[in-house]
């Protein structure tokens, strides 16, 4: 007997998430190697799957976080219930990309960026990272998207 099956999530990643993916695996050596971000830029680069990524994306996540590093950690500290140093470094990293993105990708919507990196976390992170950096992330979207973050939740399409 047949019987109907869940549609399958498509198994196709769009190059700017795989770019993430590749940003992600980038700052998390940056963050326990303190190696060159040119060496881990080459390094990545020869990665497998990497020409699938966004590689101008990719560019501006690695070399946009680094640069800014100072910059984001001021962002997200004030939201977090721990000390920067007790985040792990794939949380941490994580939250660079997404306030990262709020703050200079602006034709990438504020839900979109929650929501890829709720997926990195969830796919590279610890156990529940991802519940975090939802949190910490949503809280820093009405800082950096007000006017999205308002439309938004005017529209019902989020929590207060």
């Amino acid at each position: 007997m047949n019987t109907p099956t869940a549609p399958r999530k498509s198994a196709t990643k769009s190059g700017r998430s795989r770019a993430r993916e590749f940003a992600l695996q980038a700052l998390y050596q940056h963050l326990v190697g303190r190696n060159e971000t040119s060496d881990i830029d080459l390094f990545t680069r020869d990665l497998s799957g990497f020409s699938k990524a966004d590689a101008a994306h990719y560019d501006a996540l690695l070399h946009g976080c680094v640069a800014q590093a100072d910059a984001l950690d001021r962002l997200i500290t004030p939201l977090l219930d721990r000390k920067l140093a007790e985040l792990s470094p794939i949380e941490h990293a994580v939250m660079w990309i997404g306030a990262y993105e709020m703050q200079h990708c602006l034709d990438v919507p504020w839900r979109v960026v929650l929501n890829e990196c709720i997926e990195l976390a969830k796919s590279f992170g610890g156990t529940d990272g991802h519940k975090y950096v939802n949190g910490v992330l949503n809280g820093l979207a009405p800082t950096l998207r007000a006017p999205e973050v308002a439309a938004d939740r005017a529209a019902g399409k989020t929590r207060a």
